[in-house]
């Protein structure tokens, strides 16, 4: 089995997608964040664009020429709503998807949320190197995952994407 350096610091960029939320107001995208940061991890970009699918994939793009960002969390745009498309701007977009991801997001919000959790169409994968997760809205949700799935793991997901 291949071990993960624990103390790799993982460079990351967050995307909060939404048609209301500003830099002063988004509990999610500062969420993120401050979770990142708090777990030796850097935040090297953090932005805000609306719920338009040619926005989030060229900032998904751009992110993704930087070699210094290995990890994208984007937020919000993941339900059902006319207007969510962060989910259809993200799977078009990956080289790679994590199906166990948004299974074991479901899985885990059924248990705090009950059968509302099937709305969530959270995913994962890879693009050009980078690990790129797409999180719901709501800062339960964020916490969620953050917690349970993405910091045990970013690193170890990080160093498969680039080892030769």
């Amino acid at each position: 089995m291949h071990r993960h350096n624990p103390s790799t610091s993982v460079c990351s960029a967050v995307l909060t997608v939404s048609d209301t939320r500003t830099k002063e107001n988004d509990t999610s995208g500062k969420e993120i964040s401050n979770l990142l940061t708090e777990q030796q991890h850097t935040v090297h970009d953090y932005q805000i664009v609306k719920d338009e699918l040619s926005l989030i994939t060229s900032t998904i793009q751009d992110w993704c020429k930087n070699p210094l960002i290995q990890m994208i969390i984007i937020t919000g745009g993941t339900g059902f709503t006319p207007r969510d498309v962060t989910y259809e701007a993200v799977s078009n977009l990956l080289d790679k998807e994590m199906q166990g991801f948004g299974e074991l997001f479901r899985s885990l919000s059924y248990i705090e949320i009950g059968p509302k959790s099937m709305f969530s169409r959270a995913v994962a994968g890879s693009l050009d190197g980078k690990a790129i997760y797409a999180l719901p809205g709501s800062t339960n949700a964020v916490r969620l995952a953050m917690n349970k799935l993405i910091l045990p793991t970013c690193q170890h997901f990080v160093e498969e994407l680039n080892r030769q």
